[in-house]
């Protein structure tokens, strides 16, 4: 049971409590940066801190701080792991294999690149940056050596793809996270951050990337040939699932979310009975997480069925949830320090502020988010700690829509993509499996990174002004 703290109060005015939200996230880039503390540790330990310096009662610090932890974790928490259940069991089955080579196949040599690269949108969808691209890897370095060039021309778009789906769609923690903090319907954030998300991969990511290969010639890795991912597929004789099949576990969820969006649109239009007990049962399915357990369900039959046992299949899933425990108590934790400066008076001050600046709040929510990544590197802790400042600020400005809501997770979402360098993880990720030093991987992966995050927010703020 989630406890329920009252806002307190403000202790200070306007500036001392924005000097303390400056202090308290300078504070926590020192102890992740410098010190290494651990990004859920030193949330847990910032927002305590900034809880008391803003002189919240000392019976209110912690069930504020619990409070906000809980409410992230309520939706957070299954999306992450349904995704992840979802991801892993078209990994390990073969369903990512099938759907690159069926792709490659039906789009032809010339389109390998857009190929590889609709493949790592399609498998994005519920898998992690990551996982995706290394299970990916092998996969585009075979089309790599199949018809010559750069490897650049076929890994970028996939990279790309995997980032701009990791960023802007759920069920990926971190716009989940924001929109929950913001309160945004994550329904909709998911059909925003799709329309927003392919042109932008598109414009950002595919042409680029092929642009780019054919500027900088980077020979094929020799790093995973024969390696354990190939040894692993190659071990594995189990007939892989049906290109049909993969696809219809990747539409399901989609489909189930677009109908409760859909019917959601048209009750509010008035043009189907949103009291009506059929729509609120097609909704109540359409809701993310539903959508997603019966996706799993799905998957676990569809994908093991003649394939694998049911003892297989369940250790499967269960291996998908060790590796994202971290970034579930993460987005928590993230929470908490949202929570802590909703209490606090913060984004009142932080509002009031913005409008005497004439900054959009979806202009500042960009800013900040992108200062946070550079600073520390983590799109995660970047998203989520933005999504923490700025959801006080969003709840007291007027007049912004739905449609707003969920332009604005995905400004903080391209924010937190752009400018990836050395304090990123996944900057040493593509350039080690790529082959590359850190100036060509400046060059290449953190060009293309900035594009993205520039690219989507110039299409999030047009969706904010024409909607």
């Amino acid at each position: 049971m989630l406890l329920v703290a009252d806002e307190v109060e403000p202790a200070y005015g306007s500036a001392a409590l924005l000097s303390i939200a400056f202090v308290a996230v300078l504070v926590l880039l020192f102890l992740i940066m410098k010190l290494k503390l651990h990004a859920f540790v030193a949330l847990i330990l910032v927002s305590f801190l900034t809880a008391l310096a803003t002189k919240i009662p000392f019976a209110e610090v912690v069930p504020t701080m619990l409070t906000g932890f809980g409410n992230t974790l309520a939706s957070v928490a299954l999306l992450v792991g349904l995704g992840a259940m979802i991801g892993r069991l078209l990994e390990v089955t073969g369903g990512a294999q099938v759907l690159a080579d069926t792709l490659v196949n039906r789009f032809g040599e010339k389109r390998a690149p857009l190929a590889l690269g609709v493949a790592s949108l399609l498998f994005g969808f519920p898998i992690f940056f990551d996982a995706g691209l290394v299970v990916m890897l092998p996969i585009i370095f075979s089309v790599a050596r199949r018809f010559g060039g750069s490897v650049l021309t076929y890994a970028l778009p996939a990279a790309g793809a995997f980032a701009v789906m990791h960023a802007f769609v759920p069920p990926h923690p971190g716009p989940v996270a924001a929109g929950e903090l913001l309160g945004a319907d994550i329904g909709l954030v998911l059909v925003i951050g799709l329309l927003i998300g392919i042109p932008t991969w598109f414009i950002a990511a595919y042409l680029f990337g092929t642009m780019t290969g054919r500027r900088i010639h980077v020979p094929v890795p020799e790093l995973l040939a024969g390696g354990e991912v190939e040894q692993a597929q190659d071990a594995d004789t189990r007939p892989a699932p049906s290109f049909a099949v993969v696809l219809s576990v990747l539409l399901l969820p989609l489909i189930l979310i677009f109908l409760n969006t859909g019917l959601n649109t048209l009750a509010t239009a008035g043009r189907v009975d949103g009291d009506a007990t059929w729509v609120a049962v097609v909704r109540m399915f359409g809701q993310t997480a539903i959508a997603l357990l019966i996706t799993v369900l799905y998957a676990m039959f569809i994908l093991g069925r003649g394939r694998r046992s049911k003892s297989d299949i369940e250790h499967i899933v269960n291996s998908a949830l060790g590796p994202v425990c971290a970034i579930i108590l993460i987005t928590g934790a993230g929470g908490m320090f949202g929570g802590v400066l909703r209490a606090s008076g913060i984004g009142e001050a932080l509002s009031g502020s913005l409008e005497g600046l004439g900054l959009p709040v979806i202009v500042a929510a960009f800013v900040v988010s992108t200062a946070l990544r550079v600073a520390q590197g983590s799109a995660t802790v970047a998203l989520t700690t933005t999504a923490g400042l700025m959801a006080p600020t969003v709840a007291a400005t007027s007049g912004l829509s739905s449609v707003d809501l969920a332009a604005i997770v995905v400004a903080i979402a391209c924010g937190a993509t752009v400018l990836s360098h050395v304090n990123d993880s996944g900057f040493w990720l593509v350039g080690r499996f790529l082959g590359m030093d850190e100036k060509t991987t400046l060059k290449t992966w953190t060009v293309m990174e900035t594009l993205i995050g520039v690219v989507g927010f110039a299409f999030a703020a047009v969706v904010s002004m024409l909607f």
